[in-house]
């Protein structure tokens, strides 16, 4: 890569990046030849489902992964650029989770998001980026994501009402 700046564009450029809804940047890397069928799997689901699907996810500093949720446990790699800062709401309480390359300082390499909770990313440094991956398993599918809005999660968790605010889009 050449410059720190340009490091995002070309690795948009490079991986074949698209945009996603929730924010940032992503392409599916994997996507398993084999499906569980809807009968034999938890009845949130109302389709078959591929076994398991990986993406790359790039997030910029100026953007955010808004709140969202699906219904497969979802694990973040992290990868390479600034630590990310994920946070994740589950049963009233707001956990936060630092994703990133020094462990000393906290950050984990990966990290599980369970099923059915509403999480949001942000990257750390201003002027900085980072690449991570995410692997779901039963494999992603776009009906089994939903965004939230500060209304979906004010009544369970009114008490982050400003990161709520902040990591929704309305």
């Amino acid at each position: 890569m050449s410059s720190r700046n340009n490091e995002p564009l070309l690795l948009i450029e490079k991986l074949g990046l698209k945009p996603h809804p929730e924010g940032g940047w992503f392409k599916e890397t994997y996507r398993s030849s084999e499906i569980v069928r809807e009968e034999y799997l938890p009845e949130r689901f109302n389709s078959d489902h591929h076994f398991s699907t990986c993406i790359y996810f790039l997030l910029q500093n100026y953007d955010f992964s808004a709140f969202h949720r699906i219904k497969s446990d979802e694990i973040w790699h992290f990868y390479l650029g600034s630590p990310v800062k994920l946070y994740v709401l589950k049963n009233g309480v707001q956990e936060t989770i630092l994703l990133g390359d020094n462990v000393d300082s906290g950050h984990v390499f990966q990290a599980v998001v369970p099923q059915g909770c509403w999480f949001a990313a942000e990257v750390l440094v201003p002027d900085s980026f980072a690449l991570v991956g995410c692997t779901v398993s039963p494999g992603f599918d776009f009906s089994d994501f939903e965004m939230a809005s500060l209304a979906d999660l004010t009544p369970e968790y009114g008490k982050y009402a400003t990161l709520i605010r902040r990591m929704t889009r309305s």
